[in-house]
């Protein structure tokens, strides 16, 4: 193995609490592994301090902050929002991840329980995966049929119009990952007992069907990337990479005031 050189902010920071930790957290020592680890969680913990200024600034002016998350299952959506919110309050925010519509909900209008969820003044929702259910995942797996999706096109370019005019802040992101990283990722969840209550009919079944997600996902893309509610394409093969540059747009994104 080659030397490693370290510098003087390399020593601070390996002698630090995140440094002690990221050394001691790998099984086999690894140097140069450590370092990024400690790098990445200097790096993380600067983000969300500046998250917590962001969300502060979100609660006096009463502000209204919609996150969407969206991506192919075992995309790392869960862990962005984790990441987002760790240090953030808890009694202004909320993450939705809505089940199967009851009965009732199947009969109303399709946007009208997202519409329930929506955050009062001063408060920030995530979607774990949103209405656009219905532009990828319900048409793929045969959940809707062919006029609810049609309708559901037809409409959620207004639907969204109307949160910006209503002075929401809506960021959309889609998290996009390779056929082979999904497989990987299914495989780890599969060898770990605590990961595999993740793992969904539907998730089984998204490699046979990853072209046909890809079909409907590129018409998501192309219809409803509008100038009042643009997508934010996440490449999310790298987890860590993934939640800085999702944080990053968050912090750019909202006008916030330290």
């Amino acid at each position: 193995m080659s030397e490693i050189k370290l510098t003087q902010e390399d020593l601070e920071l390996l002698n630090s609490k995140v440094g002690m930790y990221a050394l001691l957290s790998n099984k086999k020592f690894n140097l140069r592994k450590s370092l990024r680890d400690a790098e990445y969680a200097a790096e993380l913990r600067q983000k969300q301090e500046e998250l917590i200024k962001l969300q502060k600034w979100v609660i006096e002016n009463d502000q209204k902050v919609v996150i969407v998350f969206e991506g192919r299952d075992a995309a790392g959506k869960g862990g962005a929002i984790r990441r987002i919110t760790e240090y953030i309050n808890p009694r202004h925010f909320r993450i939705v991840a809505l089940n199967k519509p009851t009965d009732d909900e199947s009969k109303q209008w399709f946007f009208q329980r997202y519409i329930n969820q929506l955050p009062k003044p001063g408060e920030i929702v995530f979607f774990d995966r949103s209405w656009y259910n219905r532009a990828v995942v319900e048409p793929v797996n045969g959940f809707c049929t062919q006029e609810e999706y049609e309708r559901f096109m037809n409409q959620v370019n207004d639907f969204e119009k109307m949160l910006v005019d209503s002075k929401i802040y809506l960021i959309k992101f889609y998290f996009s990952i390779t056929k082979a990283e999904q497989a990987k990722r299914f495989k780890d969840i599969m060898n770990t007992p605590y990961k595999r209550w993740k793992m969904t009919p539907v998730d089984a079944k998204a490699q046979e069907l990853w072209d046909e997600y890809t079909k409907y996902k590129e018409k998501m893309w192309k219809h409803t990337n509008t100038k009042h509610a643009p997508w934010k394409i996440i490449k999310a093969n790298q987890k860590t990479s993934a939640r800085m540059k999702s944080i990053d747009h968050i912090l750019k994104t909202i006008p916030y005031k330290d």
